[in-house]
């Protein structure tokens, strides 16, 4: 999937990826794609949550050996 810019939030626990994520969003236009990589499990409900509350559109996840991938396009 194409992305515009990409977090690696690796190693950080509940909530820093989802504050850096936001503050990552903030910077994209409306209509770009984030990709936010992160190993926290709670990260899948937390984005899913996120997306829901914000707005913007959680457009995929996937993980890999306890690596969690995630691509949310700003509103």
């Amino acid at each position: 999937m194409n992305f515009d810019k990409e977090l690696d939030a690796k190693g950080l626990n509940c909530p820093l990826p989802i504050l850096r994520a936001k503050k990552a969003l903030a910077e994209l236009q409306p209509g770009q794609v984030l990709r936010i990589i992160a190993t926290d499990p709670g990260s899948v409900k937390d984005f899913a949550a996120f997306a829901k509350q914000t707005g913007n559109e959680l457009m995929g996840s996937s993980e890999n050996n306890k690596v969690f991938e995630f691509y949310m396009k700003r509103k």
